[in-house]
């Protein structure tokens, strides 16, 4: 299994920052992976919400189940199924004016596709793909507090 972390601040609260991060157009704009949103239990992601969602990775089409485990003002857990198993998780903390994100993903691929997929989605993450997406959450965030 692999494990990516990153952490930045950001503009706005707690609040402001798990309004993007629920948000499936929002989310569509600053993840690191191109995704559209197939089906989606309510209108944004909370606790006990599930997900379907279709990308393209390592030039391949790939479908995903989401689960949401947890979702509140200091944290958002989520579980994501298909060729490849993620660990998404998101804890946030309020820092002044800004809030600090702490994000981390795991990675497990099962079967030869799925170890070739996860593999491919290491490299992505190795190569910044988890601090650049919250870097454009950054970007998201700036006209939403400044309004």
């Amino acid at each position: 299994m692999y494990s990516s972390h990153s952490d930045t601040k950001v503009p706005g609260s707690p609040a402001d920052v798990l309004h993007l991060l629920t948000e499936p157009e929002a989310i569509a704009r600053w993840a690191p992976v191109p995704f559209e949103v197939m089906a989606l239990d309510g209108g944004r992601l909370e606790a006990g919400s599930s997900a379907r969602i279709a990308g393209r990775l390592a030039g391949r089409s790939v479908e995903f189940d989401v689960d949401v485990l947890r979702s509140s003002d200091e944290r958002l857990e989520l579980v994501a199924q298909g060729p490849i198993w993620m660990d998404v998780r998101y804890a946030l903390r309020e820092a002044g004016a800004c809030s600090e994100i702490k994000a981390s993903v795991a990675v497990e691929g099962r079967g030869l596709v799925g170890r070739m997929l996860a593999k491919a989605t290491e490299t992505l993450l190795a190569g910044g793909a988890l601090h650049m997406s919250l870097q454009r959450l950054a970007r998201e965030l700036r006209p939403a507090v400044a309004a």
